[in-house]
This record gives C-alpha cells, structure tokens and sequence, in this order.
C-alpha cells in the first residue's frame, strides 16, 4: 500500500503556516506500516490542485487531502476532488444538521457559507470523526481511495486515527500489529545516542523486528522510538517490552521518560515516590520551570511553590543571597538554600544566569548556574548552553529538572 499527501493552502506556500500536518501523516502513516514516498503542497487554485491529486494519484493507491475544507470562497478542496472523481456534489442533509447544532451549541445562528462544507461528492462518504465543521471525506476512485481532511491539526489527527489509517490497513490486508514506544533522553547528542545504541541496532538488522529509530527534539531532548510488529497487540507489546529493556540497559539515566512522559512529570513521580517536597526560585528562566511543573495533573502533591527573584534586592530580600554576584555558583546555592526554607520544602532547585542578547557584567551569553538544596547538603552545576534567548531559557529549565532528577535517583537507589 502506498499513500501521498497532499497538503492544500497558499498559506502553506507563503510560509504563513508551517505544515506540521504532512510531517505528522507521514510518522503516522509509517507507524501503520503504510509507504509514502511524496508529500506536496499547492496553493488554493483548483486547477492545480486537480493536477496534484491527479498526479499523486497515478503514483500511490491512496492519496491524503489535507486542508480547504473550510466555508469560504478559497475553500475548494471538495469541488477539486469532485472533478477528479468526476462527479458532481451534493449537500448531505445529515451534515448540515450537525453542522448546525455546533453552532447551536455555541449561542451561535449558522452564517450560510457554511452550508457549503455538508457538500459531498457523489460516491463518497464523510468521516465519522467530526470535532468541527468541516466533514473529513473517504472518496473512492476505482481501486484507489482520496481521504479529504481538514487543516485544523488536532481535527485531522482524530480522523486520521479513527479512520483513515485502519481503512488503509483494511485496504492493504496487513491484519499484523505494528506499535510504538518512545523513549525521552537527555544529556547526549542525537549522534551520541546513536553511537551508544549502534550494536544494538546492528544485532536486530537481521530480522527488522523490533526496530529503532531517532528523533531529535530541540529542549525536550532525544527520543529513541521502537517500533515492533507482530500478530497480535500482545505480541507486538511483548517485543515492546523486551527491548526497551534492553535500551535501557545501554542508555541508563539518559532516559528520563516514556512516550508523553516530561522531564517534570518524571521528576514529580520521583519526589512522590521519595516522599520529599519540592520549592522554585527562578531568575533566568523567569517562572519556566514553575509553569511546567504545574501543567502536570498532581504536581500539588509535592510542589510547594516558586519565587521568580529576577531583581538582586529580590534575591537577597527573599532567598537571602549574600551581596556579590548573583550570576555564580555561589548564588545559585543561596538561591535554592533559600527558597528550600522560606517555603518549608525538603529540595531548592534554583537557575541563574545570562539569556542575552548581550552579556552581564562580563558573564558570556548563555552561562546559566542550577542550585540544589536538601535538608543535608546543597550544590552548584554550571552550564554554558546554546541558542537565542528564548532557547538558553528552555534548556535551562530541563537541564536543571535533570540535575534533580539524577540526584533523586541516586539517593533511591542508597536507600534501597
């Protein structure tokens, strides 16, 4: 079985939108097992449009519209595939009747316009998933098959999920079970990982059965995905489990995480299972690390709170930092000594440094210090990280939720 995509909108051409959507269908797709050997995009001109699902068409057995589905006059997705299928449209009594109860839903009478996304080519069928109004379409040409969705990403993965990629396998016979796993790293480059996993790699070639492949992820780091066939779920699960095991074992702490697993859901389990409550005091990254940790359901259960001392008065008022240099080791352990006990918590973590654009006081652009307070000890790790502002900001947050993260490790495993 092999699939194109075609993604529709000029806005795509003029780099007003980034299409995430192609990159997402296409991991998709080759998770399902499904080849897809081009992607295009084409402006909203239904002549080219024509000619591209034409094209893609001659190529692939399936072919994935993505985009145009809207109510207004650019919208022309539906009145492209209808020409190519060669037949006219038809509006769908059932889609405008749901069409209108999201509106009535919302407080909202229906304008007219939209009264052109019930339209359907004839033959076709709509895609049962419908989040908003536009209507995904399943449009049969021959023994081949245009799926039409709509550009709105998190509409288009639910269709994509729920219906196209079980048609496809359908259509394509595979009846086997291909799943995934992810495994979240930080602390070594993409190449590095790939260099400590490369025998690994090599000793599952023969076979092709598990497989593992890489993906770098700017500041969430690199994941490792393992990808594992077999007859049933049980038995692709099984394979799952074997070598995630034996990933582990090479990568060791270099793996923080699981699939949608962060670095501060994982350091937030660590603190629960060890009993110890956490406090924040911030001054680069600015209230960063606070936010992430409170978009985890149940991060009440161990955090206390968080300071963002980005003044120096703040600093020493607050958190009691000494006069002197406030970007510098010595700061930083104040910092987390600090807000360790103004808060009542067992662990500080604390950032400090210099996100740019120009240096302080002598200090290079991104030199960020990480300060960790527990009841018995506390330290200070410098980093000299990369990128724009915004980045050293994100790389600071993670690296100093890794740092507390190994050193919960270790203090597990002594107590074991």
């Amino acid at each position: 079985m092999k699939a194109e995509v075609v993604a529709i909108g000029t806005e795509l051409l003029l780099g007003q939108i980034v299409d995430t959507n192609s990159s997402w269908i296409g991991e998709h797709l080759a998770l399902a097992g499904i080849d897809c050997h081009r992607q295009v995009k084409v402006g909203d001109n239904p002549a080219r449009m024509v000619e591209a699902i034409r094209d893609a068409l001659d190529r692939a057995d399936a072919v994935i519209v993505c985009g145009g589905l809207g109510p207004t006059q650019d919208d022309v997705t539906r009145e492209a595939i209808a020409e190519v299928m060669g037949v006219p449209l038809v509006r769908d009594g059932v889609v405008v009747d749901r069409i209108r109860a999201m509106f009535a839903a919302r407080g909202r009478e229906m304008p007219a316009n939209n009264l052109r996304q019930a339209d359907v080519p004839v033959g076709a069928t709509t895609i049962p998933q419908q989040p908003g109004t536009a209507p995904g379409l399943v449009c049969p040409v021959g023994d081949k098959v245009i799926y039409a969705m709509p550009g709105v990403p998190a509409e288009m993965q639910e269709m994509l999920a729920g219906t196209v990629i079980p048609d496809l396998r359908r259509r394509s016979g595979d009846t086997s079970v291909i799943l995934s796993r992810v495994l979240r790293t930080w602390g070594q480059s993409e190449s590095g990982v790939a260099e400590m996993l490369a025998g690994r790699i090599d000793a599952l070639d023969p076979t092709g059965n598990p497989t593992i492949a890489f993906l770098a992820s700017g500041i969430e780091g690199i994941k490792v995905r393992i990808t594992a066939k077999a007859a049933d779920a049980a038995g692709a699960r099984a394979l799952l489990d074997a070598e995630e095991d034996e990933v582990r074992a090479i990568l060791g702490e270099l793996v923080f995480g699981t699939d949608e697993e962060t670095m501060e859901a994982a350091v937030l389990s660590l603190l629960e299972r060890a009993g110890l409550s956490l406090a924040l005091a911030e001054s680069v990254t600015g209230g960063l690390m606070a936010s992430r940790v409170c978009a985890v359901p149940g991060a009440s259960n161990c955090f206390q709170g968080g300071v963002v001392a980005y003044t120096n008065h703040v600093k020493s008022d607050l958190l009691d930092v000494p006069e002197g240099p406030v970007v510098s080791e010595a700061a930083a352990r104040a910092m987390a000594d600090g807000v360790r006990r103004r808060l009542g918590a067992d662990v500080g973590l604390s950032t400090t440094g210099v996100a740019g654009p120009d240096e302080e006081e002598g200090v290079p652009v991104g030199t960020v210090f990480v300060g960790l307070s527990l009841a018995e000890s506390s330290e200070a790790v410098a980093l000299r990280l990369p990128g724009d502002r915004q980045r050293i900001r994100n790389f600071a947050t993670i690296s100093a939720f890794d740092l507390l993260r190994r050193r919960l490790l270790a203090q597990i495993a002594a107590s074991a």
